[in-house]
């Protein structure tokens, strides 16, 4: 009686971008099938490799990933297959390690992890013609030795090494398996190991490899890469006071100019009264930091084209790690600094669902660009612009430190999170770092372009319409011609001011106050325009011109304005961030709970600041 023998199961396994599935359709060609795992919503793609003994083995390309721990259901079939875990697939006989040659050090990590599995394997050491051309010289008999692993070079887009990687595969088949080791979960071993056999296998490097691993030395450094950090984020704030000056007081000059036109031109009446006081003071008070707005973000588009912005997330991730998250979370909390609402949406590609739902609660945190003209105007108004030890702007100092408590808030917001209601396991945190290269100045004027537009279109928009709906409830009912108060107090949202001022006096906030943070609920930087449009309806001149600024110098004090900054760190987010944090989370009780503890977060910080001020001050 005959006996047919099954053929052999090779596991074709490796890092995201090594190449991996190019080298499986080198491989397989034509003789390849797609279906699904059982019981598993991912692609199952299998084919047959054809063997140098003249068998042919089944080919399997499982996805992807930087370790044998799951972050992503894509990565658990992976290891359930290389465990042989996975219902009704027959064990794998044979690995075959995918490993991108001009990223060794990264890649061998992984490799060491397969191997110990103890199942026979090759290393196929893939884009070696890309290694070849940045002057990457790497000995292939030494990586043997120092891996005790056949290591083959290919060219998967090119079909080269093909014969002797199926070659090195039956060879391997015919050695028994090694026993298993038992991993501890600990990478940090393995990782030196692949530091170690990476140093010594690659004989040299050319100039581009050297400059990089250079300028890392210094990035990633345990000391320098924070303190770099620190100074890059620092250098940013005090040029957004100190470069945008001038062109601020171009804007304010030419909005000055436009509300003295319409004075000059219009008769005295509504019509008037809602484009000086209304659309020019409210809008125009929010378009005047534009300039500021836009500095922040030129340099947030130079740090991610550069690809320094991968490396900031690593230098973040052991102080995330201590709350409970990882680096990982760090690219959608930066990109919150611009806007929430990309931030949380960014916030899909964390893997682990209560690291990804922390990020999203945290994210309003983050100090958005709608807060900077509240920031800007509170600043411009009470902090002097004085030099501090003769290098330092003193109202970019201030800026600073209210993006750090931001920063602080939210870890402190993330460590209490992922004690209670986010509790859970955090998985390790493994990216791969891109090149550096220079940013293109094309690409950087179309991010600044395209900012600036979301901008406009914004103030155009819902500021806009904020503004005019708040005017008009700041200036109607009318009040009747023996009323000895203001308009202001007679009108709708004077009583409504007057209704909810309770809540906010105790933090030393008064009803202008409370009636701009209603519609600051639209947007944030409604507030400002809210406060101008307020302030010029209150009983001032309509002629009277003067900006935010030197009004808000007249009428608040010091603790007030402390106070008002202290909000504005921990303040509720817009209802476009309820709305899309309701869409991500995929109900109503997440963002009522983001709304709830931020409200009381602001109150609290704002309440804290009021009381120490007027105690001190």
């Amino acid at each position: 009686m005959n006996v047919v023998l099954a053929s052999p199961v090779v596991a074709l396994v490796g890092n995201p971008n090594a190449g991996q599935t190019s080298l499986f359709n080198a491989l397989t060609g034509s003789r390849q099938k797609v279906g699904k795992y059982p019981g598993v919503t991912g692609a199952r793609k299998a084919g047959r490799l054809p063997l140098a003994d003249g068998r042919s083995a089944e080919l399997i390309d499982l996805p992807g990933t930087y370790s044998l721990e799951p972050r992503s259901p894509d990565e658990a079939v992976t290891r359930d297959a290389v465990l042989g875990r996975l219902v009704g697939e027959r064990p794998i006989d044979a690995i075959i390690a995918v490993v991108d040659a001009t990223n060794l050090r990264n890649h061998l990590r992984f490799a060491l992890e397969l191997k110990a599995l103890g199942k026979p394997m090759v290393v196929a050491l893939n884009m070696i013609d890309l290694a070849d051309r940045d002057g990457i010289e790497i000995d292939v008999a030494a990586l043997e030795e120092l891996l005790g692993l056949p290591v083959v070079p290919t060219v998967a887009v090119r079909r080269r090494g093909l014969e002797a990687l199926a070659a090195a595969v039956s060879s391997r088949l015919a050695t028994p398996a090694t026993e298993a080791l038992v991993p501890d979960g600990d990478i940090a071993p393995l990782q030196r190991e692949a530091r170690r056999i990476a140093t010594a296998a690659v004989r040299s490097v050319g100039a581009p490899k050297r400059w990089s691993e250079r300028i890392d030395g210094v990035a990633l450094h345990p000391v320098a890469g924070p303190l770099l950090l620190a100074g890059l984020l620092f250098f940013i704030f005090q040029a957004v006071f100190a470069w945008a000056e001038a062109p601020m007081g171009w804007i304010e000059a030419l909005i000055g100019a436009g509300q003295d036109l319409v004075n000059a031109t219009l008769d005295d009446g509504p019509l008037r009264s809602m484009l000086v006081n209304g659309v020019l003071a409210g809008v125009g008070a929010v378009i005047i930091f534009l300039p500021q707005i836009l500095i922040l973000f030129f340099f947030i588009l130079l740090l991610e084209q550069s690809g320094y912005m991968v490396r900031a997330a690593f230098i973040m991730d052991r102080l995330m790690a201590g709350v409970g998250l990882n680096g990982r979370a760090f690219i959608p909390l930066l990109s919150s600094f611009a806007c929430a609402i990309p931030g949380i949406m960014a916030a899909r590609t964390i893997d682990s669902p209560k690291d990804r739902l922390t990020t999203i609660l945290i994210a309003p945190l983050m100090t958005c660009s709608a807060r900077l003209p509240v920031y800007a105007v509170i600043i411009a108004a009470f902090i002097p612009a004085t030099q501090v030890g003769g290098l330092f702007n003193l109202q970019g100092l201030v800026l600073t430190g209210l993006y750090l408590f931001g920063v602080i808030g939210a870890l402190v917001a993330a460590a209490a999170l992922r004690r209670t209601v986010t509790r859970g396991p955090s998985p390790s945190f493994l990216m791969e770092m891109p090149k550096y290269q220079w940013p293109a100045p094309r690409d950087v004027g179309i991010g600044l372009y395209q900012r600036a537009t979301a901008f406009l279109v914004r103030a155009g928009t819902i500021i806009l319409v904020s503004t005019i709906v708040l005017w008009g409830l700041a200036s109607y009912p009318k009040p009747p011609a023996n009323w000895e108060g203001t308009a202001l107090d007679y009108s709708l949202a004077g009583r409504i001011g007057d209704a909810i001022e309770p809540i906010f006096a105790p933090i030393g906030f008064n009803r202008e106050i409370a009636i701009a943070l209603v519609p600051g609920m639209a947007a944030r930087e409604v507030a400002v325009s809210a406060l101008a449009t307020v302030y010029a309806l209150e009983g001032v001149d309509e002629e009277n011109t003067d900006s935010l600024v030197e009004t808000l110098r007249g009428r608040w004090e010091l603790p007030t304005a402390l106070a008002f900054l202290a909000w504005f760190v921990f303040a509720p987010q817009c209802i476009s961030t309820l709305a899309v944090t309701k869409r991500e989370t995929g109900g109503w009780r997440w963002p009522i709970f983001m709304f709830s503890y931020l409200f009381a977060a602001a109150w609290l910080a704002a309440g804290f600041t009021y009381w120490t001020a007027r105690a001190l001050l």
